[in-house]
């Protein structure tokens, strides 16, 4: 096991250090330079000299990237163009939105996936599978932003249960769910429709397994078999798509957190873009790509505990 986690971990520092090559050299061929759209039009050439001497621009390529690495390994993240102040500190803000949301669409996405998942492969072929598997079909093919629209016009601009976007902070815990609560449900249906689908399909091929039929054979009844002996080997397809998700949830709320105005990592990375402030999109990237594959990392280390036989391999 050790031996496993050590490789893993290796695997995982290689793929970190590919990814920060592979992002700083997509940010450097992006066109436009940060000093002239910060100085505006009217900027003189010295002016220009100046500030990119004060942002570090004026230095080579592979200098700027070793400086970036070297600081990341030292928590410190750079300083933004825009704002003038530590990425590192403007990541603190945003991740207490980004990180509750994300774990709050995937509690809702599991508590919807796995119950429907289950009784869609225990009702094999009658009108409640049917009906699951068409309902799930259109999680899947439907946008979450256009679920979000939906959301506001129905909860926010008519019934006026929730407002339409905006987050108070965490000084009122009950304020802040409230406004996670549209954003979460809309970026947890379509993840549940994915991960239903999959518990399903993973739950019928282990109930088609010749130890589920002498399970059967030795008396105990259909919901027994599922839950004392079909359930966990079908979780661990189920876990892999739980932790993509995860990720997903984290780094891919961009959309989401634009329509409800939310200030989070995503809104960040896209106010950065937008700014040309590239040392936040940069770092916020990598810190996004470290969590991706750090949930994959636990991912494979949450297979030995739900399968016994990957322990004693």
């Amino acid at each position: 096991m050790l031996r496993y986690i050590l490789t893993r971990a290796f695997s995982l520092g290689l793929s970190l250090i590919l990814a920060s090559v592979v992002i700083f050299a997509l940010i450097e061929v992006i066109p436009g330079d940060p000093a002239s759209y910060m100085m505006g039009l009217n900027a003189t050439p010295e002016n220009l000299a100046a500030l990119r001497a004060e942002l570090g621009l004026d230095q080579g390529p592979l200098t700027r990237y070793l400086a970036w690495v070297g600081g990341m390994l030292t928590g410190d993240f750079g300083v933004s163009y825009t704002y003038r102040v530590p990425v590192a500190d403007l990541v603190a803000d945003r991740i207490w939105v980004s990180l509750p949301l994300a774990i709050y669409a995937l509690t809702l996405s599991t508590l919807i996936a796995f119950p429907i998942g289950i009784i869609a492969a225990a009702q094999r072929a009658t009108w409640a599978d049917h009906g699951i598997m068409g309902a799930t079909q259109l999680g899947i093919a439907v946008p979450n932003f256009w679920f979000a629209m939906l959301l506001v016009l129905v909860f926010a601009v008519n019934l006026r249960w929730f407002s339409a976007g905006g987050f108070p902070g965490w000084s009122d815990p009950a304020a802040a769910l409230k406004a996670l609560t549209l954003p979460a449900i809309a970026l947890a249906l379509p993840q549940a429709a994915i991960l239903a689908r999959v518990m399903r399909s993973a739950l019928l091929d282990t109930l088609d397994q010749d130890y589920i039929r002498t399970a059967r054979a030795k008396g105990l009844t259909r919901a027994q078999t599922i839950r004392r002996h079909a359930l966990r080997n079908a979780l661990i397809p189920a876990l892999t798509i739980i932790g993509l998700q995860f990720s997903f949830l984290i780094a891919g709320a961009i959309i989401i957190e634009n329509v409800f105005f939310l200030p989070g990592l995503g809104r960040l990375i896209f106010q950065g873009i937008t700014q040309r402030d590239l040392i936040v999109v940069e770092s916020v990237t990598m810190l996004l790509v470290f969590a991706v594959i750090l949930v994959t990392f636990l991912v494979d280390l949450a297979y030995a505990l739900v399968d016994p036989r990957l322990r004693r391999r």
